[in-house]
């Protein structure tokens, strides 16, 4: 075998060596990122279900809704950031308020988004029984200044069990600090024991009378 031969042969083997060691790096690669992928997925899990314990830790004992949804919206704050959030309370003929305004108010100007929540409205959402962003809640209804609607991001979560509506929660802040779906993920993992809690509240109330 000439040299010419075993340089042909040297080099056919080392393009040969070089396509394994790239594949192999693609394939590390992705198994890294899987990975990383994998631990900030269980990282962000376990952060959900601290806040959920905490969450329903904080709210065992509290005898009226007042002092219920001050301490839910002071833990949602504290897991999400400040945020403008209002309770909407499902009545046989219309609905229950409950307002906890932002540190950081948006300027509405003398329309606040929670005014422009007709019955009807509150009635829809509440029978959609699922999570509803801002684009959502103009198809069923919601009318505004689309000025004032095009500055903030919203979105409204269920409150309920077994498929029975008690109502929803209203979360909303300037646009540009977008609300998250790891946000509104977190705040609807804790709302399934808040709705029993609402529905405690409101049996020792009517009890009380």
């Amino acid at each position: 075998m000439d040299n010419n031969q075993r340089h042909k042969r040297l080099r056919l083997l080392f393009r040969k060596l070089n396509k394994e060691h790239k594949k192999q790096a693609e394939k590390i690669d992705i198994l890294c990122n899987d990975l990383i992928a994998a631990q900030r997925d269980f990282i962000r899990r376990l952060n959900v279900i601290s806040f959920t314990a905490n969450f329903y830790e904080s709210i065992i004992g509290a005898a009226d809704l007042s002092s219920l949804f001050y301490t839910a919206s002071k833990l949602i704050r504290e897991q999400t950031g400040d945020l403008n959030i209002a309770f909407f309370l499902r009545k046989e003929d219309d609905f229950e308020l409950r307002l906890f305004e932002s540190d950081s108010p948006i300027a509405l100007e003398k329309e606040s988004l929670e005014n422009c929540f007709t019955s009807e409205l509150v009635e829809n959402i509440c029978k959609s029984n699922q999570v509803c962003t801002l684009e959502g809640l103009l198809t069923m209804g919601l009318q505004g200044n689309p000025t004032i609607l095009n500055k903030i991001s919203a979105a409204t979560i269920p409150l309920g069990r077994g498929g029975t509506s008690v109502g929803f929660i209203l979360i909303y802040r300037s646009s540009e600090n977008e609300l998250t779906a790891e946000e509104v993920s977190s705040i609807s993992a804790v709302t399934s024991g808040l709705s029993r809690a609402i529905e405690s509240c409101r049996v020792f109330l009517q009890s009380a009378d």
